[in-house]
C-alpha cells in the first residue's frame, strides 16, 4: 500500500486555507498514484480548538468545508482527515474529535477519538465526547487498519513515563484484527518529546506486530509549537522520519519498508530550540496578522537572543530594536544594542528616558511625599519603557516581544506593566543556561550576537552598579531549582529552592498577566499551569 504522510501546518479556524492544503496534497497524491493520504489530528479545524467549540456555527462552517473536499476529491487516493464532527447523542458533549475517511464516489467513514486528554495544556473533555477505539477498524486494500487519534496510543507504561489513563483501549482489541495502524496526531513539541513518542508508539507496533504510520501536525498555535516529526515504525524500529519544524509530504510503501531508518539529520538541543522558537514566532506573527515586531534592546543577552530569533523568523526588515537608556545604563549597553542591530540589519531607535523618569518622579513626590531610592524607582523606569514600547505598538501596528527568561518569571524578577509588557514572550520557557547556549549557537559561523553581550554579567540596570546576582542566586543554581520546583514539581531540597518556592508562590499574579509564552519544556508557565493566586499551600 502506498501511503502519503501529509504533515501540514493547519491554521486554527481558517478552514479555507486548510481545505486548500488538503486538496493540494490530494492532487499530489493522485499524481504519485498513492492509495491513501493521512493528515494530522484536526487538520481541517486546527488544534487545539478550545472554546471555539462553544460556537456551533463555527463547526458547521468546518463541516461545510469537509463536504466541499469530498466533492472535489481527485480520482485515486483516499484521504484520512482529522476534523471535528457532530455528536448525535442527546446526552454528553456536542462534538467528536474524528478521523474522516473519504474516497471519491464512496460513502465517508468516521472514526472517533476515545482517550481525551485533560492535563497540562490539553482540555478536550470540556467539549468533546469520547468515541470507542474498538470501532475504529478500517478495511481498505485488503488490510484491517486501526485508526488511533493521538492520545489513544499513549497508555503504555514505559520507563520515565506514567500513563495519564487507567484504561488502555488497545488491549480491548484482538491482535489478529489489526494489520496496520494509522495514528493521527497534534502532539506539541518539548525537548525530549521526539524520543518519547517513538518509544511509546513502538509499543503499539510491537503489540499488534504490524507497521505503524504516525502523522503529526507542524506549526505554531499561540504558546504551542508542533514540530511535525512524523514517522513509520516497523518491527519495533523507526524506518522513516519526516522533516521537523516544517511542512512535509512523503510517500512510503508498506510492501517495501526499509530495514534502516531514512530521514533528516538528527538535531542538537540548540538546533531544536532555535527551530522551535523561530517557528513559534513566525506562526504567531502570521496567524495574528501582525507582520512586524519590535522589542526593547538593552545590550543584554536576553533581548539579543530574542532579536536574533525574530529576524530569522520574519526577516530583518520587519524587526525594530528600541534602546531606552537611563542614567543607570552603562555606555557599553547602548553601544552593544546598536552593534546588535547593525549585525542583524534591523531598524534601530534610541529614546532617552532620564527626563521622563525625573518628571514622573517629581510628580509622584509632590503627590505622595519624597522617599529614598528604592524598588519603586526601579519599577518606574521599567514601566516608562513599557509605556514607550506599547505606544510604538499602537503607532506602527507592531507586535511587542517581551524578553524575560524562565528563572526571571519564576522568581518574579520582572516588572508587571514594565519589561513584562508584550504580545508574545519567546524565551520565557528557557532557562538561563539555554539562553547562553542558544546565543553561542547563533555565533557558530559568524558573530551575530556581539560576544561582549554574551560575556558581560546580566543586569537590569535600574539602579547604580546593579547586577542580577545581587538579587538572585547564581543562575546555574537557580536554573536547577527552577527545573526541580516548576518542571518536575518536586519539594524544595535546599535553601535556594526553599527561597524560590516562596518567591514562586508570591508572584503567581504576575504570570497570570504575562504574554503568551512559547512552550519548549514539559511544564511551562502558561495554559498548562493552573495555580491559584490567593492561597497558603506552600510546600
Amino acid at each position: 500500500m502506498k501511503i502519503a504522510l501529509a504533515q501540514i501546518n493547519s491554521f486554527l479556524g481558517n478552514f479555507e486555507e486548510n481545505k486548500k492544503k488538503i486538496l493540494e496534497c490530494a492532487e499530489k497524491a493522485a499524481a504519485e498514484r498513492v492509495d491513501i493520504v493521512i493528515f494530522p489530528e484536526l487538520a481541517l479545524f486546527g488544534y487545539p480548538p478550545g472554546d471555539l467549540l462553544e460556537r456551533k456555527s463555527i463547526v458547521k462552517k468546518q463541516l461545510k468545508c469537509l463536504s466541499e473536499i469530498e466533492k472535489k476529491l481527485p480520482k485515486g487516493p483516499a484521504l484520512l482527515i482529522g476534523a471535528v464532527t457532530e455528536c448525535p447523542r442527546k446526552q454528553g458533549k456536542d462534538f467528536y474529535n474524528s478521523a474522516v475517511f473519504l474516497q471519491k464516489n464512496k460513502k465517508k467513514k468516521v472514526f472517533h477519538k476515545e482517550l481525551l486528554p485533560s492535563y497540562d495544556v490539553f482540555d478536550e473533555t470540556r467539549h468533546i465526547e469520547p468515541g470507542r477505539l474498538e470501532k475504529n477498524i478500517l478495511r481498505f486494500k485488503g488490510k484491517k487498519i486501526l485508526i488511533a487519534i493521538c492520545e489513544d496510543a499513549w497508555s503504555w507504561p514505559i520507563k520515565n513515563f506514567t500513563p495519564k489513563h487507567v484504561k488502555n483501549p488497545m488491549k480491548d482489541l484482538k491482535k489478529s484484527d489489526v494489520d496496520l495502524v494509522f495514528s493521527l496526531n497534534s502532539s506539541p513539541f518539548s525537548l525530549g518529546k521526539s524520543k518519547l513518542r517513538k518509544r511509546m508508539l513502538s509499543q503499539t507496533s510491537s503489540y499488534f506486530n504490524c507497521p505503524l504510520v504516525y502523522v503529526n501536525q507542524v506549526g505554531g498555535q499561540d504558546e504551542l509549537i508542533f514540530d511535525g516529526d512524523s514517522f513509520v515504525i516497523n518491527k519495533d524500529k523507526v524506518v522513516f522520519e519526516s522533516k521537523r519544524f516544517e511542512e512535509d509530504f512523503q510517500v512510503i510503501d508498506t510492501e517495501k519498508l526499509p530495514s534502516k531508518k531514512i530521514g533528516p539529520q538528527k538535531l542538537s538541543e540548540a538546533q531544536e530550540l532555535r527551530r522551535a522558537l523561530v517557528l513559534g514566532i513566525r506562526d504567531f506573527s502570521r496567524k495574528t496578522g501582525l507582520k512586524k515586531v519590535h522589542l526593547g534592546a538593552s545590550g543584554g543577552i536576553d533581548s539579543a537572543l530574542v532579536a536574533a530569533l525574530a529576524v530569522e523568523a520574519i526577516g530583518s526588515e520587519n524587526v525594530t530594536l528600541i534602546a531606552m537608556p537611563s542614567e543607570f545604563n552603562a555606555d557599553e549597553s547602548l553601544e552593544l544594542a546598536r552593534k546588535l542591530s547593525e549585525n542583524l540589519g534591523t531598524k534601530f531607535f534610541e529614546v532617552q528616558i532620564h527626563d521622563i523618569y525625573e518628571n514622573v518622579l517629581e510628580s509622584f513626590h509632590k503627590a505622595f511625599g519624597a522617599f529614598d531610592f528604592q524598588v519603586t524607582n526601579e519599577n518606574m523606569q521599567s514601566r516608562i519603557r513599557g509605556l514607550l514600547l506599547m505606544a510604538y505598538s499602537n503607532k506602527e501596528g507592531s507586535l511587542l516581544l517581551t524578553t524575560g527568561n524562565k528563572p526571571e518569571y519564576a522568581t518574579g524578577y520582572a516588572t508587571l506593566y514594565g519589561d513584562m509588557c508584550g504580545g508574545l514572550a519567546p524565551i520565557a520557557d528557557l532557562l538561563k543556561n539555554q539562553v547562553y547556549s542558544l546565543s553561542r549557537h547563533y555565533n557558530e559561523d559568524s558573530e551575530v550576537i556581539p560576544q561582549r553581550i554574551i560575556d558581560r554579567p546580566p543586569s537590569a540596570e535600574l539602579a547604580p552598579n546593579q547586577k542580577d546576582e545581587d538579587s538572585l542566586p547564581p543562575y546555574d543554581d537557580l536554573d536547577r531549582s527552577v527545573q526541580n520546583l516548576v518542571e518536575k514539581t518536586r519539594p524544595p531540597g535546599n535553601d535556594i529552592e526553599t527561597w524560590l518556592l516562596g518567591a514562586l508562590m508570591k508572584t503567581e499574579f504576575k504570570r497570570w498577566q504575562a504574554a503568551p509564552i512559547l512552550r519548549i519544556s514539559d511544564h511551562a508557565f502558561g495554559r498548562g499551569r493552573r495555580l491559584p493566586i490567593a492561597h497558603k499551600a506552600w510546600a
